[in-house]
């Protein structure tokens, strides 16, 4: 095989040019919102703190996420074609794998932060220092490229017997294992289920610490306190219960369950709407990245009009 055929969104050119510009557009809010938080972290000396330091490490790997999946899609549905070479399809597997669990472990780690400055907060400045919230990130990022490695090779060294149509809009682990010859798929299902109970655990994990957590804030005395936790910990949370809520029905579900629409469905709500979502998720109800923001855009603005330079503190 040289090449898959990919899942087209619509029939006609027309939905095809409709569903160009629908992409293009949630690409385009995606990559704003994304950029935004990350270069508003990186210039506000305030926001140079382990909270802002793993959400500027979500916002890179959102962009990275999305990235992976909607351009060939919607350069598929402008030319109004389907085909992706064989190596794209691997390189779309890896990257989009490698980014995804990365993701997943940081928002781990995530609420691992919360956990301490909500119920250990005399301890956050030891337990979270810069050195340790360096190593927590490449920890996570470094599970995301074993995890890719694993399953991109030993996926593409399943023997496909079942042609190259991949029923999907990219390239994903579940619709090319169904491609393969019988018993052969079992080998990767059984990394799969390894890689399902190591999510699990992380799982736990964030259950338990937000457990902790929100015993922790109803006990404040100060409302104030109460908002400002909940503000930070139930975006969070949100986040955390789609991506695995629609990631385990994406790889665990029988094949025989399996249906176009639904598929498609369910790999957009974990694929694409969690990185457009995360920005404005995690900047509406949050006042020092609004703050960052503001003066970002002061920024850009006298920059641009006046070259009058503004530091943003």
């Amino acid at each position: 095989i040289s090449e898959f055929l990919l899942l087209a969104l619509a029939d006609t050119q027309q939905l095809q040019l409709l569903h160009f510009w629908l992409l293009l557009g949630i690409y385009l809010a995606a990559l704003l919102g994304n950029g935004l938080i990350s270069t508003a972290v990186a210039c506000n000396h305030r926001l140079h703190t382990p909270m802002y330091f793993f959400l500027l490490n979500l916002a890179l790997l959102d962009l990275g996420c999305i990235s992976t999946t909607l351009p060939k899609a919607m350069a598929n549905a402008l030319w109004h074609t389907r085909a992706i070479s064989y190596a794209g399809c691997a390189a779309q597997v890896f990257f989009f794998f490698f980014l995804y669990s990365a993701e997943y472990s940081l928002l781990t780690i995530m609420s691992y932060d919360r956990y301490v400055a909500i119920c250990k907060p005399l301890h956050y400045g030891t337990l979270l220092g810069s050195r340790a919230c360096a190593t927590m990130a490449a920890a996570a990022w470094g599970t995301g490229l074993l995890c890719a490695l694993l399953h991109t090779a030993n996926t593409f060294s399943l023997p496909l017997c079942k042609g190259n149509a991949v029923d999907q809009f990219f390239c994903e682990i579940p619709q090319l294992v169904k491609l393969s010859c019988s018993k052969s798929y079992l080998r990767e299902d059984g990394l799969l289920l390894f890689s399902i109970c190591l999510s699990f655990g992380c799982f736990v994990f964030i259950v338990v610490s937000y457990v902790q957590i929100f015993r922790a804030v109803l006990r404040m005395p100060s409302e104030q306190g109460r908002h400002k936790a909940f503000s930070t910990c139930l975006p969070h949370l949100a986040v955390v219960s789609l991506l695995v809520s629609m990631g385990f029905l994406a790889y665990v579900k029988p094949h025989s369950q399996s249906s176009p629409f639904l598929d498609v469905t369910v790999a957009l709500l974990y694929s694409v709407v969690p990185p457009t979502l995360n920005p404005i998720i995690y900047s509406m109800r949050n006042q020092e990245i609004k703050h960052a923001l503001r003066k970002l855009l002061q920024y850009v603005h006298y920059s641009s009009f006046n070259k009058v330079p503004i530091f943003l503190t």
